[in-house]
Formats: C-alpha cells, structure tokens, sequence
C-alpha cells in the first residue's frame, strides 16, 4: 500500500470552494461541506459518520466474495449513458450507494456526483492518509475508517469513467442532475481522464464489479446475508404478487389443455364401438394425442432454453473467474 493523495491534480479539479490557508491565508475559510451546510468539517464525528452513510456499500461488500455468481468479475462492466438509453433504461437517481449501477428491468439507479468530490482540497485534507504503517493507513480527521471511506468514495468515483465517455453521455447526466451544470465536458474530461490509473486493489470490494442486477440480488442476499430481501421494490402486496401471475397462468394454461386432452382421449376409448363414426373416433383420438405431445414438447423447450440460459451463464462466470485468477498468478509471479 502507498501514500495514495488526491487521484486527479490540482489543476483538473472541478471545484474551488475549498482552499489550502498555507496557500491562500487571506481567502476566508469554508467552514462547511461543499453542498451541505448543516455538515461542519470542523465536527469530525459528525464528518465521519456523514461520510459513511453516503459512500460504505456494507451489504455489497459483504457479498463480494460470491458477487461473480451475479455479475461479469470486472470494474468495467459499466454500459455508457447513451447505452444505457439503448438498453431502454431509465435513469433513476438514488442517494444510497448501495444502489449505485444496480438495475432492474427498465430502470438503472445511480447516485449524483457531490461537489465536495471534485475539490482537490477535500480529498487532500480528508481523505489522504497521513502516515502508512505497514498495512495500516492512519488518517487524521477520519480515523479508523478514513481507509474505508476514501476506497468506497475513490470506486464510486471511478464508476463515472465508464458511464460518462462521450459528450453525449455528459449532457444527459447533467440532464438528469447526475453532474452539476457548472461543469463543463472539456474540464469533466481532463479531470475524469486521471481515474484509468486507480485499480481494484485500491477500491472497495464491491467497486471490483460494475452493474448489478437487482433481482439476482435479492436471491442471493437470501442465502448469503440472511435477508429476506437486499432491496423492496414493491410498495404494494398487489404489485409483488403480480409478477407471479404470468407463470402461473402459463402452467395452469398447460395442465388444462393437457388435461382436457387425456379425457378427450379417455371419452374415445369409452364410445369405442358404440359410436358409428369410426373416422371421428380416430380424428378425437389423434388430436388429443398431438394436443398432448405439442404442449409437453412446448413445456420442455422452454425448460431446456430456460436451463441453457442459466448453464450459459455460469459457463462464462467461471471462465472469466478463471481468467482473472490466472492472470492475477501471472503478475504476483512476475512481481
């Protein structure tokens, strides 16, 4: 571990509200954060557990150890703005970081950029550590958890040069107040452009993955955090139940038409010879027979597509596990 300081340079900074009293003693000194007013720098406590609360992805660190069963094993896999609207999403903003780059069906939630981030001097005076002892960083004003917060806030950061690369994707977070508009792209560019030198070791665990799909979350969150669910999207008890209705509907659609033609069948069987209509006997008795075949042929080409899908899946989530734990062997070998 190294004396990391701020992760862009003073002059890409996109926000001067704070100043240095050893440059500049006779600027008056900002005595709150950036942004939020009712937080003084001076309350460290209060700093400290302001900064938790809007940067610690708990949850999502516990389950990062398993987050590759979720998702592709890479801090890259972040689709950009304007893809984003490709993939029919809408942007949702979320204050929690826990829901930041999580998405569920036609919706994405992402947490805007704080302006106290994009100050040289917050991160200088807040979130660089002042002494490294062997493993250990000590940080003046935050403490103990100093470390966590500047690696949860420098991923969460980081997240942005994924999603912003073209001016495109820049108008529409300004757009939808991801940025504020006093930033121009020329200034977003040089500044975010510095971030392609942070790497995994130096973020949270979490910040090691990119998107996040809700649904699998709240199945995994089940079994790996003993919660009945990582986030409740469903206000409503009608609203949960009825995503349920469409599968149920599809097997009970099934097992009628299976059911009525065993007793088309069964019918047949009874009136044989008693009917004089040989021909429409075996017209009844054949058509339920393929009515029968096409609806279990058609059950299990959707559990066969269905099982191809999740087998695919984990086929690639192995692989890429794989991948990444041999060339992590490589570079330890080589260092």
């Amino acid at each position: 571990m190294t004396l990391d300081g701020p992760p862009f340079s003073k002059a890409h900074q996109l926000n001067s509200e704070l100043v240095s009293h050893q440059e500049l003693p006779w600027v008056e000194k900002v005595t709150h954060l950036p942004g939020h007013p009712e937080i003084l720098l001076g309350n460290f406590a209060r700093l400290t557990d302001f900064l938790g609360q809007e940067f610690h992805t708990l949850d999502l660190d516990k389950l990062a150890p398993h987050l590759w069963m979720m998702s592709t094993q890479s801090s890259a896999n972040i689709s950009p703005l304007h893809h984003q609207k490709v993939k029919g999403r809408t942007i949702i903003i979320a204050e929690y970081p826990r829901l930041h780059l999580v998405w569920i069906h036609d919706r994405v939630f992402l947490k805007p950029i704080p302006r106290y981030l994009l100050s040289y001097h917050f991160w200088a005076d807040y979130l660089t550590a002042s002494s490294i002892l062997g493993d250990e960083a000590e940080f003046l004003v935050l403490g103990d958890e100093g470390e966590g917060i500047r690696k949860a806030a420098l991923g969460y950061l980081r997240t942005y040069r994924f999603l912003i690369k073209h001016e495109s994707d820049f108008k529409i977070a300004q757009h939808n107040g991801l940025i504020s508009h006093d930033v121009k792209w020329p200034d977003f560019l040089q500044f975010i452009s510095e971030f392609h030198r942070i790497q995994d070791s130096q973020v949270s665990a979490r910040y090691a993955y990119g998107e996040l799909r809700l649904s699998r979350l709240n199945i995994y969150g089940r079994i790996f955090l003993r919660q009945f669910q990582f986030e409740q999207i469903h206000g409503q008890y009608s609203d949960y139940f009825s995503r349920y209705y469409g599968p149920l509907l599809f097997v009970f659609g099934i097992l009628s038409v299976a059911l009525s033609a065993m007793q088309v069948e069964m019918a047949v069987e009874a009136l044989d010879g008693i009917l004089p209509w040989k021909s429409l006997r075996n017209a009844c008795r054949w058509f339920s027979v393929i009515s029968l075949s096409g609806v279990l042929l058609l059950g299990l080409v959707f559990l066969f597509l269905a099982l191809g899908m999740i087998a695919n899946e984990w086929i690639f989530a192995i692989k890429v596990r794989l991948r990444k734990r041999r060339r992590q062997s490589e570079r330890n070998l080589e260092g």
